[in-house]
C-alpha cells in the first residue's frame, strides 16, 4: 500500500521513470535512424518527410520497406502491403501488454500507449512488477520517438551534404544493423537460425526467376515474409508460457515511488 500519494504524483513518478528508461532507447535510435536516413535521401525525402515519417512509423524494418517502395516509385496499396507485414508483430505486442494495464485504465490511454509500441519499449514495460501506468510509457516514448525521428531528419541532412562515397559507405550501416538483430535470435533458437538460412534462400531464387521480374523488391520480400513465417508458425508453434499474475493493487510499483 502507498497511501499519501496522489494519482499525479504517481503519474509524474512513472513518467520521470520511463524518461530514465528511455534515453539509452533514444541514443540507440539515433544511429540506427542516421542510417535510415541515408536511405530516406535516396528516396527523395527532405528531412521534414523523414522526421514525420519517423514519428508515425516507429519500426526500422519497416520505414526501410517504406522508403524501398517509395524508391521503387510503387503504388500506395503496396506500399500499405508491405509496412502491414513488417509492422504487424505490434499488434500481438500490444495485446500482450494491454494484459499489464490496471482493469480500469481508459481505451484512450491503451490506444496512445499501443501507438507508440516498439520492440525496445515494450521490453521495458512488460517487465515492470505490477500494474503498468501507461505514463511510465508515454515518457520512454517522449524520449526515444524524437531521438528516433532527429535521427532521421539529420541523416537526411548529412546525405544532401556529404560525399556520395561517404554516403555510400554510410549506407553499409543499415545491413549491419539487420544482421545485429537476427543473429542474437539465431544463435538463441535453432528453429530461427533455420527459418533465416531459408529466407535468404528463397529471396536468392525468386529474384533468378523471371515468373517474378514485373513484382518489385519490397513486396517479393513481403511475400516470403507472410508465407514463410506463416509455415514456421504453423510447423514449429511456440509454445504457451504460463501467464504472470498482476497484483492490481500495486498499480504504481516500488520503482515509481
Amino acid at each position: 500500500m502507498y497511501t499519501g500519494i496522489t494519482a499525479n504524483q504517481r503519474n509524474k513518478n512513472a513518467f520521470t521513470n520511463g524518461i530514465r528508461d528511455g534515453i539509452p532507447i533514444a541514443l540507440g535510435y539515433f544511429a540506427v535512424a542516421f542510417s535510415l536516413g541515408i536511405v530516406a535521401k535516396k528516396a527523395g525525402l527532405n528531412p521534414f518527410q523523414g522526421f514525420l515519417s519517423s514519428m508515425l512509423n516507429h519500426a526500422s524494418a519497416g520505414e526501410y520497406a517504406e522508403f524501398t517502395v517509395i524508391l521503387a516509385n510503387a503504388p500506395y496499396i503496396e506500399m500499405a502491403f508491405v509496412i502491414l507485414v513488417t509492422n504487424i508483430r505490434y499488434m500481438l505486442m500490444s495485446c500482450a501488454l494491454s494484459q499489464k494495464f490496471d482493469a480500469n485504465t481508459s481505451f484512450a490511454h491503451r490506444i496512445l500507449v499501443g501507438f507508440g509500441i516498439t520492440d525496445e519499449i515494450f521490453g521495458i514495460s512488460i517487465g515492470r512488477t505490477g500494474a503498468l501506468n501507461p505514463y511510465y510509457n508515454y515518457g520512454a516514448m517522449a524520449i526515444a520517438l524524437p531521438g528516433w525521428s532527429m535521427g532521421t531528419a539529420l541523416g537526411i541532412v548529412a546525405g544532401n551534404v556529404l560525399p556520395v562515397s561517404v554516403v555510400s559507405a554510410l549506407s553499409v550501416a543499415l545491413y549491419g544493423m539487420f544482421i545485429a538483430i537476427i543473429i542474437p535470435a539465431s544463435k538463441t533458437d535453432r528453429v530461427v537460425g533455420i527459418v533465416v538460412i531459408i529466407s535468404f534462400l528463397a529471396s536468392f531464387i525468386v529474384s533468378r526467376i523471371s515468373l517474378f521480374d514485373h513484382m518489385s523488391d519490397s513486396m517479393k520480400i513481403s511475400l516470403l515474409t507472410v508465407i514463410i513465417a506463416g509455415i514456421a508458425a504453423v510447423l514449429f508453434p511456440v509454445k504457451d508460457e504460463e501467464e504472470d499474475v498482476i497484483d492490481k493493487d500495486a498499480y504504481s510499483d516500488k520503482e515509481d515511488v
